[in-house]
């Protein structure tokens, strides 16, 4: 059986393993959040790589995160130190919902919001293409917006201001996210930029399969990245309204989405050749920044 320390260390790895845009559960982060975000971290990567399983048939990844949502839900009920493992069932699985299951129960996180982040990843399945930009707000509000409230619950926020803004956030992260993987989603077989807008700027699928970013996806991606924007403007009103530490991560994860828009408009959205991403030296360069900092709202 592993030991609930040992399950968060091995989330802490799992989180420390992945690139991503944002920090997660970084040093910034007040110390006593970082295994529960950890644990977050861990369930919801181990779930969308089912999703992203190309290999395997649509009907194997659904049966796969059904079986997930199954044991979040016993993970969720179990009396402490955790749920049973499961015959055969490796120990990094355990580790996981060993711990979510310990940061559900005593930090009374609500379940839902795991099960819509899993119902986020079930679309990504059956869904390749979107209409219209409200029907891509809403894949976001289930695929993004939860992990935002869940941060807040664990640092100890339930603030209907404070979710708005930090739902505004964590769309414009997804979206963001969405235009510099544009070629590796296009090659799983998905585009999350809107077939209306594509269509109102003459942005063909036939170029970007022979890759060719040509000024039609140049136009579609620039009003994209502007629509991105306004919600990072909205979003901001989260970095300001929590104390503490967490201020300085939540800025951090800003700054990173933002600077990988300003590189994607540079590169005039070819990411067929460039896929952007953050390195040491954004890092130098963004730091001051977390201090020099002007607060949207005067804090408490």
């Amino acid at each position: 059986m592993v030991k609930p320390t040992d399950a968060y260390a091995a989330c802490e790895r799992a989180a420390r393993a992945h690139y991503e845009n944002f920090p997660v559960a970084s040093m910034l982060m007040p110390r006593r959040m970082r295994p529960h975000v950890a644990a977050l971290y861990a369930f919801a990567r181990a779930a969308d790589d089912f999703a992203d399983e190309g290999t395997l048939p649509a009907v194997d990844r659904l049966r796969l995160l059904d079986d997930w949502e199954a044991r979040l839900r016993g993970a969720a009920a179990s009396p402490s130190p955790g749920p049973p493992a499961r015959d055969g069932e490796p120990p990094e699985t355990q580790s996981v919902f060993l711990a979510l299951g310990a940061s559900i129960r005593s930090l009374s996180l609500p379940v839902q919001y795991f099960e819509a982040l899993l119902s986020a990843f079930r679309q990504d399945v059956t869904v390749t293409r979107y209409r219209t930009w409200d029907d891509m707000m809403r894949y976001c509000q289930r695929s993004a917006n939860p992990v935002g409230r869940l941060v807040l619950r664990i640092a100890g926020y339930d603030d209907p201001r404070l979710d708005a803004a930090s739902d505004a956030m964590c769309a414009a992260l997804q979206l963001t996210n969405f235009w510099q993987d544009l070629k590796i989603d296009f090659d799983r077989g998905r585009i999350y930029l809107p077939e209306d807008e594509r269509e109102r700027h003459g942005a063909l699928e036939r170029d970007l399969a022979a890759g060719d970013i040509t000024p039609g996806w140049q136009r579609a991606l620039a009003t994209a990245a502007a629509r991105t924007r306004l919600l990072f403007d909205e979003g901001r009103y989260v970095c300001d309204g929590v104390r503490g530490r967490l201020r300085y991560e939540l800025r951090a994860t800003w700054l990173g989405g933002t600077r990988i828009l300003d590189q994607l408009e540079r590169s005039g959205f070819d990411v067929i050749h460039r896929r952007p991403t953050l390195g040491a030296a954004d890092a130098v360069l963004l730091a001051p920044h977390l201090f020099l900092w002007r607060p949207t709202v005067a804090m408490p």
